[in-house]
């Protein structure tokens, strides 16, 4: 018995010199996983935005996003954070200035607190169609609201569009400016647009947006005004009564990043940041007015919110209210571009 048991120690020892001996001069090949390896060296930035996905803006986020991970190889990756799901429209320029989020696209509106020419985009009935807005954002106009941004180290990279804004009210329907007074409105951080509404008699309360339902249903406010992507992505139709097609204001947005840290990027990934924003910005040009058109079907289809179209007749009588602003705000604004904004309309007015 203890033969037997010596014997089969002897074998194990052999064995394990054997296993041994092929461990150490023929070492397994590990399979290596560049996948994973790859991802230490990819570049991720964080773009925060307040709406829906399914907008003009969330869409166009998104679309961003994905061309740039293609355009790279997976080398660059944009995450995308829509609904103000990191911050409000009200948080998000700092939270830029400070790193938190690489990218954002907050409305031309919240841009006032950066430079009060971006007023000039808010004064009423400014754009009298989509192509006054292409060329006063391709134009003189915007360049110069570009260039605005420079000294407080924002760098803009490309204007996005909604569309055009419209009101809704649980107040009566919305035809004469008269019928606006003494409403309580939910706007935009914008002085332009607080002075619209008290030239209206209306009371403006300026509030994010991602309150605005809620400021709603709770009755805080009778009405807002906003795109209708907007009021119907955030089913506002189902808050109010009326909603009145006014075109009265233009709802745009200003990609950002921060200057300092566009400046420490490669030119490789300065370039395919550049290519895909092009390649998305033209195709939102085309796309918002596309989904303003089809949601105002869906809403007239989901809901029994009543709509009036203001009539030329009417909208002539808004102008005429809201009109004086114009020289009211000029020193604020800038004398240049409100008179540039009055030849932009004039031609496009002429043009219909």
């Amino acid at each position: 018995m203890k033969k037997s048991i010596l014997l089969l120690i002897i074998v194990l020892l052999i064995a394990i010199g054997i296993f041994s001996s092929q461990k150490l001069f023929h070492p397994r090949k590990l399979v290596r996983d560049y996948e994973q390896e790859g991802l230490k060296d990819q570049i991720v930035l964080k773009f925060s935005h307040v709406v829906a996905e399914n907008t003009p803006k969330g869409l166009a986020a998104k679309k961003f996003a994905d061309l740039v991970y293609n355009k790279s190889n997976g080398k660059i990756r944009v995450e995308v954070f829509p609904n103000g799901m990191l911050y409000s429209d009200i948080e998000e320029i700092n939270a830029l200035k400070e790193n938190k989020v690489q990218i954002i696209a907050p409305s031309t509106s919240k841009l006032g607190s950066v430079s009060e020419k971006w007023g000039v985009l808010d004064l009423p009935f400014a754009f009298p169609s989509y192509q006054a807005v292409q060329e006063g954002l391709n134009g003189k106009i915007g360049q110069e609201l570009l260039q605005s941004l420079k000294s407080s180290d924002l760098k803009g990279i490309a204007y996005w569009t909604n569309g055009f804004k419209q009101f809704t009210s649980n107040k009566g329907p919305i035809r004469k400016p008269e019928d606006i007074k003494g409403q309580t409105f939910r706007i935009m951080q914008s002085k332009v647009l607080t002075a619209q509404f008290k030239q209206l008699g209306a009371h403006p309360i300026q509030q994010s947006f991602d309150i605005t339902f809620q400021s709603l249903d709770n009755k805080k406010v009778d009405g807002e005004e906003n795109t209708l992507s907007n009021i119907y992505s955030k089913k506002f139709y189902n808050l109010q009564k009326h909603l009145t097609i006014s075109n009265h204001g233009y709802l745009g947005y200003v990609v950002l990043m921060d200057k300092t840290f566009w400046n420490k990027q490669s030119d490789y990934t300065k370039r395919i940041l550049i290519e895909a924003m092009d390649e998305v910005t033209k195709w939102n040009q085309q796309q918002a007015r596309k989904m303003n058109e089809e949601q105002l079907a869906l809403i007239k289809k989901n809901s029994s919110i009543n709509i009036h179209v203001l009539m030329d007749s009417e909208k002539k009588q808004w102008i005429k209210k809201l009109d004086p602003l114009y020289d009211k705000l000029a020193p604020t604004i800038g004398y240049d571009l409100v008179d540039e904004m009055k030849k932009l309309r004039k031609k496009y007015e002429n043009a219909k």
